[in-house]
């Protein structure tokens, strides 16, 4: 999982210049008929409105696009030396364009003055991410997904803001007796959250 931040005003640029457009970019299905965000990974990792304004059909990947991309902390081209190794870790070899279904989310977030946005991508899903390490209670209880179809119950033992290190406990012997292990911090369950692991 990588975790990727944005600053909330460049974000809402974005939706803002989506919102102010009457056709938009397709997505693989073909045409789209709402305004959305795109994330690309290439020179760099950034937000991008999916509007067409008549002033370009096509994805700008240069400092003077308009308007301004909306990039990831820490992968900006113009703005970070090691942007290219950030982005491989948090991606790999894989670059492309990613319509995502955040935008009312987002949205919802810029409206309550949240100033950064995070979003959690596994390359496959990208989803905002609302919690930070402080939302949790060390030594407090909780499921996670066991890569074996079920979950594990755990007892949090430290956290960072995109992951946990975790013990197993209140399942058999054999799996409270592994060794604390990581875990990404969206991974975490509500004992009462009744997600599908």
């Amino acid at each position: 999982m990588a975790l990727l931040s944005f600053t909330a005003a460049s974000v809402a640029a974005q939706i803002a210049h989506a919102r102010g457009c009457s056709t938009f970019l397709p997505n693989w299905n073909g045409p789209v008929g709402k305004p959305a965000l795109i994330l690309i990974v290439g020179t760099g990792v950034h937000l991008r409105s999916n509007g067409i304004d008549g002033t370009t059909t096509r994805i700008v990947t240069t400092e003077r696009a308009d308007p301004s991309h909306a990039f990831a902390d820490g992968i900006d081209p113009f703005q970070d030396v090691d942007w290219m190794a950030t982005r491989q870790a948090a991606f790999r070899d894989l670059t492309g364009q990613f319509y995502t279904d955040i935008l009312d989310d987002v949205q919802m977030l810029i409206d309550r003055g949240h100033d950064t946005i995070r979003l959690a991508t596994d390359g496959h899903t990208i989803r905002v991410f609302l919690r930070r390490a402080a939302d949790y209670l060390i030594g407090g209880t909780y499921d996670v997904p066991s890569g074996l179809g079920g979950t594990f119950r755990v007892i949090l033992k430290d956290a960072t803001d995109t992951h946990a290190i975790v013990q197993n406990s209140g399942n058999c012997e054999d799996f409270d007796e592994m060794l604390p292990y990581r875990v990404p911090l969206d991974a975490l369950i509500e004992i009462d959250d009744r997600r599908v692991a």
